[in-house]
C-alpha cells in the first residue's frame, strides 16, 4: 500500500503547518497526497505552492471533496475545529482509515503551551466518538511541522502510533516507515493517545527555551 499511487492520502486542514508538512513527506515517499481545506482555492494554490517548490505532485480539494477523494485521511486542524468538521463529513469517512494529528493546547500568557482536557480522553478518542464506523490512528503529534515542511532537513525521531485496530495501526506504521529516517514506535491502544498529545505542548515549551525543533526518540527497542 505505501508508495502506491492508487491509494489516495487526503490530508485535512491541509494548508495549515502540520498538513504542508506531512503532505511534503508523504508525496516525497511516492504516496498520491490531496490537501483539503475550506477554502479550495486556498487548498489549490499551496498544493501548486508545494509540488514547484519540493518537486512533488498534490492536488488541493475542498475538505468534503477530499475526504471522499481519500482512502487514508489525516485529520490536522485546530483542535477547536475537530468536531464540527468530522460532524459534517463523517458519513463520507466510513470504513477509512483516519489519522488523527491533533495535539489539544492552549497558549497561557507566562506559562506557555498547556494540554487542554478532553472529555473523551483524547482528541483520537473524540474523533472515534465522532466518526464511529471509521478506523482511527493516533500519530505525528509530536513531530515538528516546519520540519516535516523542509525536505532538506534529515529527520531523526521516533512516532508513537496508538490505535485499537491492529490493520489500520499497521498500515499508518508502514506510511511512518516510508518517510527517511522516521521510526514508528507501537503505542498500544488509542486511549494511550492521551499521554502522546500531552508531550506536544512539552516540546513546545521546551523549543521555545532553547530555540530548536525538538522531538522525541524512545531508546532501548
Amino acid at each position: 500500500m505505501v508508495g502506491d499511487k492508487s491509494v489516495r492520502i487526503s490530508i485535512l486542514g491541509g494548508t495549515g503547518p502540520e498538513g504542508r508538512g506531512l503532505a511534503v513527506r508523504l508525496a516525497m515517499a511516492g504516496n498520491a497526497v490531496c490537501l483539503g481545506s475550506r477554502d479550495e482555492s486556498r487548498a489549490i494554490d499551496v498544493a501548486i505552492d508545494l509540488s514547484s517548490s519540493v518537486g512533488i505532485h498534490v492536488i488541493g480539494l475542498d475538505n468534503p471533496s477530499a475526504a471522499k477523494d481519500g482512502d487514508v485521511i489525516f485529520v490536522t486542524v485546530p483542535y477547536q475545529a475537530q468536531s464540527d468538521l468530522l460532524s459534517s463529513i463523517k458519513d463520507d469517512l466510513e470504513g477509512k482509515i483516519i489519522v488523527n494529528v491533533i495535539a489539544p493546547m492552549e497558549f497561557v500568557k507566562g506559562v506557555g503551551a498547556r494540554a487542554l482536557d478532553v472529555k473523551a480522553g483524547s482528541a483520537a478518542e473524540e474523533c472515534r466518538e465522532i466518526a464511529c464506523n471509521s478506523k482511527i490512528v493516533s500519530a505525528f503529534q509530536n513531530v515538528s511541522a516546519e520540519d516535516l515542511e523542509n525536505p532538506d532537513l534529515v529527520l531523526d525521531e521516533d512516532v508513537i502510533i496508538c490505535s485499537d485496530d491492529s490493520d489500520a495501526k499497521k498500515i499508518v506504521m508502514e506510511l511512518v516507515e516510508s518517510i527517511d529516517n522516521l521510526r514508528p514506535v507501537d503505542g498500544g491502544a488509542l486511549s494511550n493517545s492521551k499521554y502522546v498529545e500531552q508531550i506536544t505542548p512539552l516540546l513546545v515549551n521546551i523549543n521555545r527555551i532553547y530555540k530548536i525543533h525538538a522531538g522525541i526518540k524512545i531508546v532501548g527497542i
